[in-house]
């Protein structure tokens, strides 16, 4: 399995979050945990950044986290969609990237999918000629540290979408994703 070395997960039950924000703070502490293995550090701990990237009870949409972390991450960055290949580039370079299971919005409710609406950091794969093994950081539970999960992308297909930070000055390449709706 390619993987990244040194990338540190948080539960999004910490106690450092806001109880309030804990069972919706999935897509702000990817965000986090993202902007800390790219920079080494966040501007933000995890609640000021759920405010600032506009986190809500019912989750954090797509445009409002690329957006979200555009802001905070620096002038230097972009954040974008990307295909199963983008990931795959971004994992070979040791960035992370930010997959979405959205089984609601999505209107796919009689799928069996490993999340039905959850934000994770990617940090690995694995080929095994049938299906793609992501290893995702699970960003924990109650009483419980995030872990790293292996999940069936085949199987997630219908409700995933991923989102990339990279440098501003990385030219387009071929997993790039373009103009597709948000």
């Amino acid at each position: 399995m390619k993987q990244i070395s040194g990338f540190i997960g948080k539960s999004q039950f910490d106690p450092d979050i806001e109880e309030s924000q804990r069972s919706s703070a999935c897509g702000p502490v990817t965000a986090y945990t993202m902007i800390m293995h790219l920079t080494g550090s966040s501007p933000l701990p995890v609640s000021p950044l759920y405010r600032q990237i506009g986190g809500t009870r019912l989750g954090l949409p797509v445009r409002r986290f690329i957006k979200g972390i555009e802001l905070l991450i620096g002038s230097g960055w972009r954040a974008e969609r990307c295909s199963l290949e983008g990931l795959k580039e971004e994992i070979n370079a040791g960035r992370p990237v930010a997959a979405k299971f959205d089984r609601w919005f999505s209107f796919r409710w009689f799928g069996k999918y490993d999340f039905d609406y959850h934000w994770v950091p990617v940090i690995g794969y694995e080929e095994n000629g049938v299906d793609t093994i992501l290893a995702v950081h699970d960003n924990g539970g109650p009483g419980r540290p995030s872990r790293i999960r292996r999940i069936s992308y085949q199987n997630n297909r219908p409700i995933l979408t991923f989102v990339r930070v990279v440098p501003k000055n990385r030219p387009p390449v071929m997993g790039d994703v373009q103009n597709e709706p948000v």
